[in-house]
């Protein structure tokens, strides 16, 4: 039997689930699907659980079924392309023929003194729960600090002023206005929203060095209670250790159909395959998409397509809280209570297709 591992449970490798199963792969091959946890985490979705105004159940999706669908946990520590093995920290080693690495990320924090050991996080799922554990443990009127106001750090600062009205909440953001690469009518919305619930922006930050209950932003000190990390991302430590050719943020380079370049039988989708798209899992489930017709194309014995079509993000939601949010689709924009039902709604499809 042949092996198709998939490395990574996240938004990618779920796609692919959804593409090749039940009978869209040769009879001849398993797939083995590998990751810490033995369900799917809704990574969208870990500012809530940190905040605390859902709960973890809610954010995870069970694993679909097949007489041909191995689950492997555990750790893995190294990706060997040569001998074609994927290793794990207990020991336990796997071969494939063909492999989709789909790891995800890690925060980013562009060698800033302290961030790593003094900050949280919603990378994951556990460090979600630590967080969760952190903010809703502070004493009332404690000052929490969230770094970086993109969409992660848009969402869980407005979550955690819904779950601690007597939390006080800065949001460090780097540029002039929030959202910038975005119409200016949606970063006016959202600057809006937080001062009229109390969360202060402190635009043209630069956050320099961080220690235990101190931020440094430029030569200021702000002493706070807690702070979370939300800037910015990049490939987890196995991916930037493999050996691969790389970009400059440590992202293993990929053809048009996510193949390493000099590997036809390792693909790479996700927030550790390098694109010049932003990283979401809008991204990795196209990508995705793309892998399985590759796939499917060689298990028949097919050419492949001289050119992949493009792919064209359809835009990108966000909450602010249970009861507004905000929509960017088509160059459209689209805010408040709608805006929030069309994010509920989506995610409610999606746990519906999943779970079937």
């Amino acid at each position: 039997m042949k092996r198709l591992v998939l490395l990574g449970g996240g938004y990618g490798n779920m796609r692919m689930l959804l593409r090749l199963l039940p009978n869209q792969f040769p009879e001849d091959t398993i797939i083995t699907l590998v990751d810490r946890n033995p369900f799917h985490s809704l990574k969208t979705e870990f500012y809530a659980l940190a905040a605390g105004t859902t709960t973890d159940k809610k954010v995870r999706v069970n694993f679909p079924e097949h007489e041909r669908l191995e689950k492997v946990y555990g750790e893995v520590t190294k990706i060997d392309r040569k001998e074609k093995k994927i290793y794990f920290n207990d020991g336990r080693e796997i071969s494939y023929d063909d492999l989709v690495i789909g790891l995800g990320c890690e925060d980013d924090y562009h060698g800033v003194p302290g961030a790593e050991e003094h900050t949280l996080s919603i990378q994951t799922i556990a460090n979600s729960r630590k967080t969760f554990e952190t903010l809703c443990g502070l004493p009332p009127g404690s000052t929490v600090a969230i770094v970086g106001a993109g969409l992660s750090g848009i969402e869980i600062a407005s979550e955690l002023r819904e779950s601690r009205a007597d939390l006080q909440i800065k949001l460090f953001d780097r540029s002039k206005r929030i959202l910038r690469a975005f119409p200016e009518k949606l970063s006016k919305y959202v600057k809006e929203w937080f001062e009229s619930n109390n969360v202060e922006i402190i635009s043209e930050s630069n956050i320099t060095k961080v220690e235990p209950g101190k931020l440094y932003n430029h030569d200021e000190v702000i002493e706070v209670d807690a702070i979370v990390w939300t800037a910015g991302v990049r490939p987890v430590k196995i991916v930037r250790e493999m050996d691969a050719e790389k970009d400059k943020k440590g992202r293993p380079l990929v053809n048009q159909y996510f193949q390493l370049v000099d590997d036809e039988h390792v693909f790479v989708i996700g927030d550790c395959a390098s694109s010049d798209l932003p990283a979401s899992a809008q991204l990795a489930e196209e990508q995705a998409d793309r892998v399985a017709q590759v796939l499917k194309l060689r298990w028949k014995g097919q050419p492949l397509p001289e050119k992949m079509p493009e792919i064209k993000l359809k835009g990108f939601m966000g909450s602010l809280g249970k009861k507004q949010g905000f929509v960017y689709i088509a160059d459209k924009t689209v805010t408040g209570r709608i805006a929030r039902l069309m994010k509920s709604g989506l995610l409610w499809m999606y746990k519906r297709q999943n779970e079937n």
